[in-house]
């Protein structure tokens, strides 16, 4: 099957933008097939995450988020250069997150991470950690996060 631009664009919209070349690579790995590239995507997505694991996190961003001024919830989201932390995509992230802690109120960083998340419960917030990885380039962690309610 012919690999055309306007197929590596859809993989790259479906992906939330994992780079032109990987979603090539990844067309090509499928035959074309654009299921199974995001498939691969996500096997190649964890192997990512795991050779960055030991990289030190230097940099970051805090994300926050009210919800009718009764819950709130701020997000340290922790990468490993400012040049990912000024990012507009990033720091999206980082308020998605908070929004996820304000409406599911995790106990602790690993409850917050096995949760599937509020804007797509087919992927779990590690899995949206993960793909951030892959598309970023670099290690990515919620160092930190605090919920507060006034009820």
């Amino acid at each position: 099957m012919d690999i055309t631009t306007e197929r590596i664009k859809a993989l790259r919209e479906m992906t939330g933008g994992v780079s032109v070349m990987q979603c090539k690579k990844a067309l090509e790995e499928a035959g074309g097939d654009p299921a199974q590239a995001v498939a691969i995507l996500k096997k190649h997505s964890t192997a990512t995450v795991v050779k960055k694991a030991e990289r030190t996190l230097g940099a970051g961003v805090v994300g926050s988020y009210t919800h009718e001024g009764s819950i709130g919830a701020m997000v340290l989201l922790s990468c490993e250069t400012d040049f990912v932390a000024k990012n507009s995509e990033f720091s999206s992230l980082a308020r998605e997150l908070a929004m996820q802690v304000a409406a599911m109120d995790p106990e602790s960083t690993d409850d917050l991470l096995g949760q599937p998340c509020i804007k797509d419960e087919s992927k779990t917030v590690r899995d949206l950690l993960s793909g951030a990885t892959q598309k970023f380039g670099e290690r990515i962690e919620v160092s930190r996060f605090a919920r507060f309610s006034a009820r």
